[in-house]
């Protein structure tokens, strides 16, 4: 009986699994379940970061930033301490030996499928570096988590490939909402950063998702993030002009921070004395910043708003870009977790407050608001840095409640944005996995691609003959029908090129002859990790319709041809393309 009873369990479980897979209805339900999964766990992560700045600082929560000064700067030394919990919990991940998977690798090379004590690890690090204070946001551990239980859930009901990876890009767009109280942010964050493109299938899924998990932090009491802005003013021609200036500003600094934040991690990751100690080092870099300005500390929240409300010098305002630029520098390179989407947004408005200033000052008798520039000026640098020019542009619409403003926004958004992808290339996180040898530019999906290497799509029935060879001996061995090519091998195996056995057949050609002379790429060859793409770039390149695949004794372990692999590669996109629109594979 009770084998009966579970026999029934799991027919019931599985029929709730097709219905999923197959009804429309029945998934965007489950992203509105990881929609409130997410928002609630958004909530937790801010009120257990802010908790620890609460007790380390003795601050009101989210005000760190805003403090005028450090009246006891004993307490700074909760930046180094934070630093040594960092340094703990990676001794006791000490067995672990790859890097977490970030939702944005995931989406673009896993198929949505993230190991869930990867998002315990990312939003660990992330809490303890924002609660001590470093200069890192905890964005990053909102969308890690929210896309995290996503992927969770999307794997349990085993949801399609391209199912799974709009559901995590669901979650994450939902926790993005839920810290920001802005829906539409959140959807715009999950189509432009998570998941790749805009598809009609996928909307509603992840509004549903991003809908729910606002709505966690509507009943939790919390405020949708809000600033003032004036209530009339037209915007001319001349204030596009200006406002689009700013955007190709904020697209140069944002370049620039994202280069530094490299060469620092390369800098500080070659002193080997240091080592195993970065953060705490890194805590104890931070201090005197922080005594200069502890605008510097955090995110930069509550120092956001207080710069807006009291317009203070310009001089202030440049020591603060570059001290807030240099702290956000530092905690990362040195080894603090999180991510720079508040930290650009905060950077934007000082950006914004001094261009406007210094246009204002100008001859040329030119005002604009620098209100309305700290706001263009936060969605320009944060494009920049973060991506998706709609995100930040609907993010500035619903933090303002602002319509007139949108136009400039978009003006400055999209070319910030050209600009990085012309110049750059990269968001900070794909550039971050760059770094770190990764081809991803974008959370499309290349998963299929990536795993398609020489290794997978090599054949091994090839036939190999000695370089010592004549020409006669060859068509002995290798008569007219047999092959169409043979692998020329060295008396110890080493790969010496590819003999046309046609060319071998040439009525012109002497038997006492040497084959090797026949051998064509001698010094080409593909490796068994070389993915798709590289392959038909080779093929391009030695204008050859078959290569051998060496290991690393240069001893063939298999051929590929070029037919072959361009099949398998458009066979792969017109897979994607499917799933993209929703055909069933």
């Amino acid at each position: 009986m009770a084998r009966l009873r579970k026999f029934s369990l799991i027919l019931a479980v599985a029929r709730q699994r097709r219905r999923l897979r197959e009804s429309e209805a029945a998934f965007i339900l489950l992203a509105a379940v990881a929609g409130l999964a997410a928002g609630a766990l958004t909530n937790m992560l801010q009120a257990i970061a802010h908790g620890l700045q609460q007790l380390l600082y003795g601050v009101t929560i989210n005000r760190l930033s805003a403090l005028g000064s450090i009246h006891h700067p004993w307490k700074l030394l909760a930046l180094p301490a934070g630093g040594l919990l960092l340094v703990l919990l990676a001794r006791g991940l000490g067995r672990r030996a790859r890097v977490p998977v970030d939702v944005v690798e995931a989406n673009a090379l896993h198929g949505g499928r993230i190991p869930f004590t990867d998002n315990l690890v990312i939003a660990s690090q992330t809490v303890i570096s924002n609660g001590a204070g470093a200069s890192v946001g905890l964005e990053a551990a909102y969308a890690q988590m929210g896309g995290g239980v996503a992927s969770q859930l999307g794997r349990w009901f085993q949801l399609r490939r391209n199912d799974l990876r709009t559901l995590v890009g669901a979650g994450a767009g939902g926790a993005i909402g839920a810290a920001f109280g802005a829906p539409l942010t959140g959807a715009f964050y999950a189509f432009e950063i998570v998941i790749g493109n805009y598809t009609p299938a996928a909307i509603a899924p992840v509004m549903a998702a991003s809908l729910s998990a606002v709505s966690v932090t509507r009943l939790l009491g919390a405020q949708p993030y809000l600033i003032a802005t004036a209530t009339t003013r037209d915007f001319a021609l001349p204030d596009y002009l200006l406002y689009v200036l700013l955007g190709a500003l904020c697209a140069i600094v944002g370049m620039v921070i994202m280069r530094v934040v490299a060469f620092a991690e390369l800098r500080v990751g070659a002193w080997q004395r240091i080592a195993g100690w970065k953060p705490v080092v890194g805590g104890f870099v931070l201090i005197p910043l922080a005594l200069l300005s502890p605008q510097t500390l955090s995110a930069g929240h509550g120092a956001l708003h207080l710069d807006l409300a009291l317009r203070p010098a310009l001089t202030f305002l440049a020591a603060v870009l570059l001290l807030k630029i240099a702290a956000s520098v530092i905690s990362l390179s040195f080894g603090f977790r999180g991510g720079l989407f508040f930290a650009s947004l905060f950077l934007g408005s000082l950006m914004g407050q001094l261009f406007a200033g210094l246009v204002n000052l100008s001859p040329l008798g030119l005002t604009i608001d620098p209100n309305d520039a700290a706001l263009v000026g936060m969605a320009a640098l944060s494009v920049s840095i973060v991506g998706g020019p709609m995100t930040l542009a609907v993010l500035m619409l619903e933090t303002t409640h602002d319509f007139a403003l949108m136009g400039v926004v978009l003006a400055a958004t999209l070319v910030s944005s050209a600009l990085t992808r012309e110049i750059f290339g990269y968001s900070f996180s794909t550039w971050r996995l760059h770094l770190r040898g990764s081809t991803i530019r974008s959370p499309r999906d290349i998963g299929r691609l990536t795993t398609m290497t020489a290794g997978r799509i090599m054949r091994t029935d090839w036939v190999s003959v000695d370089r010592s060879m004549s020409v006669g001996a060859f068509r002995a061995a290798v008569p007219l029908g047999k092959t169409a090519k043979a692998i020329l091998l060295d008396a110890d195996g080493t790969y010496r090129g590819i003999v046309p056995t046609a060319a071998a057949f040439h009525p012109d050609l002497d038997p006492a002859s040497p084959v090797a002379a026949l051998a064509t790429h001698p010094g080409v060859a593909l490796r068994p990790a070389m993915d798709i793409r590289s392959i038909l770039t080779l093929f391009d390149e030695a204008a050859a319709d078959e290569l051998a695949v060496l290991d690393d004794r240069d001893h063939v372990i298999g051929v590929v041809g070029e037919r072959h692999a361009r099949r398998r590669y458009f066979e792969a996109l017109e897979e994607s393309e499917r799933e993209l629109f929703g055909e069933k594979a």
